[in-house]
């Protein structure tokens, strides 16, 4: 009998750590190259479907630009930091005191009492002191913000710092409100633009969903020579059996997979990282728990359909169920698909077929559910990882 008690060495988490990084040598090497520029000329955005392991590459390169000398502040972006642009500056001042909050600064004293003279205080250069920065500049939000972020550095040079790389995930959050005639996207795209025309060594490193560069650029043309994009898939063969093997050789553990069963855990996680920890978990637990027999994949993968899928189904209703049923149905389902491309198939499938008008506008309808994206080429994707699978097992018959 196997020992029960071992710890599993999977963790199918959101941006949880994995025991082992599997294939993301080329983008850390990129990384690797922006770090070594002494002019920022580019800064990165990390791209990507749900459970490609956007957030954990992101968190891998946090200690690699501090090795470098640079310093890394940021954190998850969330919709609210994006209401304003008061809300966003509030972001980046908060971020960035993290690390100019043990400098101290002299500061004169605007005001004497009685007939005392004037003298200098010192104060630690943290949220506070940012923020009366911030407030007592004169001009617009952004001339504000490019005012304590160019301050913050000129003092964070003198300590040695190669640069500051400001780091946000869920980056797609990021948007302008022309309605509100708030614009904190174009606000962050401006002032980082402008303070690295100055040659200040401050970069941006942006991890979101496919939506996000399409975003930008709709916001600023100029983000298309801003950034260098890092389009995160699914790993190779190779790479996904690493994925599988190492945690277990690492921790020790006394199960051992045979090749079988890593082919099945391969074809039925597609690659995914996330799928691949979440099966390999199963697998795991399984394995120990009956005493080593080997576990049925097929139960482990509709564990993954109400624990990943589901949710995201239920937001459709029976009409555009149909309509991703035929998408399912495509060849190119895993990869991007135009509305002809759909009208024709729909055509083929359906007797109540979908017009190419009534597809644009469902498109529409489940990219703000968050379902399908447009690309930037004017194509479309399913946004989550293996929908079209899920979708095909859910309504194998239709509707």
């Amino acid at each position: 009998m196997t020992n029960i008690n071992f710890p599993n060495p999977y963790r199918p988490g959101a941006g949880h750590m994995p025991p082992y990084l599997a294939g993301r040598e080329f983008e850390s090497n990129e990384f690797k190259r922006l770090l070594k520029q002494s002019i920022v000329l580019e800064n990165l955005i990390l791209t990507g479907l749900r459970g490609v392991g956007k957030t954990v590459l992101l968190e891998t390169l946090k200690p690699m630009a501090i090795q470098a000398g640079w310093l890394w502040v940021g954190t998850d972006l969330s919709e609210a930091a994006s209401l304003s642009e008061t809300h966003v500056a509030t972001r980046l001042l908060a971020d960035i005191s993290v690390v100019t909050s043990p400098i101290i600064i002299g500061v004169k004293e605007t005001q004497s009492i009685g007939f005392a003279p004037k003298g200098v205080k010192e104060i630690n250069l943290g949220f506070d002191a940012l923020t009366a920065i911030f407030q007592n500049t004169p001009g617009l939000t952004s001339d504000k913000l490019k005012a304590v972020l160019e301050f913050a550095w000129f003092h964070l040079a003198k300590n040695g710092a190669k640069g500051i790389i400001f780091a946000y995930d869920e980056a797609q959050n990021f948007d302008d409100h022309s309605a509100k005639d708030e614009y904190p996207l174009s606000l962050v795209l401006d002032v980082f633009q402008s303070i690295q025309r100055k040659n200040l060594p401050l970069m941006l490193a942006l991890a979101g969903l496919p939506t996000l560069f399409p975003k930008l650029v709709e916001a600023r043309t100029f983000s298309e020579r801003m950034f260098h994009i890092l389009t995160l898939d699914r790993l190779n063969e190779r790479d996904s059996r690493d994925a599988i093997l190492q945690p277990i050789k690492k921790a020790k553990c006394p199960v051992t997979v045979s090749d079988p069963a890593i082919e099945a855990i391969v074809a039925a996680s597609g690659g995914y990282p996330y799928f691949i920890q979440f099966i390999c978990r199963e697998v795991f637990d399984s394995y120990l728990q009956s005493g080593g027999k080997q576990p049925i994949i097929t139960e482990i993968t509709r564990k993954l359909d109400a624990d990943f899928f589901v949710g995201r189904w239920s937001k459709a209703t029976d009409r555009q169920r149909e309509l991703m049923l035929v998408v399912a149905n495509l060849e190119t389902s895993d990869k991007e698909f135009t509305v002809q491309e759909v009208a024709e198939k729909a055509a083929e499938m359906l007797d109540k077929p979908f017009s190419p008008s009534q597809i644009n506008q469902m498109f529409n309808t489940l990219s703000a559910a968050g379902l399908i994206y447009k690309n930037r080429h004017g194509k479309y994707s399913f946004a989550v990882p293996l929908l079209g699978e899920f979708i095909l097992r859910q309504l194998p018959n239709g509707v």
